[in-house]
């Protein structure tokens, strides 16, 4: 059973050059942005979130188009996905490099924004490979990708969404499934489809950018996840220049909700280091 996430502080909406985001805000102290997966939004987290302690601000984010944010109005790309959340960190009035959770395409928007100065303390990187969508899975995107402005996310493209991103477990599950149901219905058709074009379809393959990343980062894959294997994860942390990768098991693309009790051990201990590191740093 998941833990209830705690009722959030404060929820509001973030101007962007993508239109407005929707973000709920828990506890205080050090930002952390929780930017989710495609298909799903910020509720995909609130299994996670009760998890991760106290003594932070977490700030769980619909995507440009997703969930409750304002609708995509034409195509776009993962760094024009970074510039939105550029504008939604100023939005927050963030002062202090914070710690970025992504999972999927918030780990793309994370990749763009670690390379970037003064952004990031850090990054997690959950199930978000740094290569581009692979041919077969672009060529099955293509096919339903008109079906979405016309019957919306149901039939074909709701279980080809459900089978992408949870193992056969995980959609039995009655909670997991409908996190990714509900969060299939919020957004407009027109806006998800734009969306899929945006976030999947037109990624870039970011492998030659992983060595201009200077934050320390953890890099999370799963089990069940084919062109994001625990053997990509290491040789993403190889050529970054100050990461680490780990293995999840039991989960495809939605490692957050489909396992976020070991999803939780690996990210309080990655932050714990960080936390040890900069405590020596400051120390006269």
């Amino acid at each position: 059973m998941m833990e209830e996430i705690p009722t959030p502080q404060q929820v509001t909406r973030i101007p962007t050059r993508l239109g407005a985001l929707h973000v709920r805000i828990h506890g205080q102290g050090p930002t952390a942005v929780l930017w989710p997966s495609m298909f799903v939004d910020g509720t995909s987290w609130d299994a996670l979130v009760p998890l991760l302690g106290t003594g932070r601000r977490f700030v769980l984010v619909d995507g440009p188009g997703l969930g409750l944010s304002d609708p995509l109005r034409q195509t776009t790309d993962i760094d024009g996905a970074a510039d939105a959340a550029e504008d939604l960190l100023t939005g927050l009035g963030v002062t202090e490099p914070v710690d970025w959770v992504g999972n999927a395409f918030g780990g793309h928007v994370g990749y763009k924004l670690a390379a970037r100065p003064r952004l990031l303390r850090s990054l997690v990187a959950i199930s978000a490979p740094a290569q581009p969508i692979p041919g077969a899975l672009r060529a099955k995107t293509m096919l339903l990708l008109p079906l979405l402005p016309i019957i919306g996310p149901t039939g074909p493209v709701r279980s080809g969404v459900i089978t992408a991103i949870l193992t056969e477990a995980s959609a039995r599950d009655a909670a997991i499934r409908r996190t990714v149901v509900d969060s299939l219905e919020r957004p407009t058709r027109r806006s998800l489809a734009l969306a899929v074009r945006s976030f999947i379809l037109n990624r870039r393959d970011v492998s030659g950018e992983l060595a201009a990343i200077g934050v320390p980062c953890l890099y999370l894959a799963s089990d069940d996840r084919g062109d994001w294997t625990p053997a990509d994860a290491r040789s993403a942390a190889d050529r970054t220049p100050r990461a680490t990768a780990a293995t999840i098991p039991g989960a495809r693309t939605l490692i957050p909700l489909e396992q976020p009790g070991l999803v939780a051990e690996q990210i309080l201990g990655f932050w714990a280091d960080l936390d040890e590191a900069d405590a020596r740093r400051k120390a006269p």
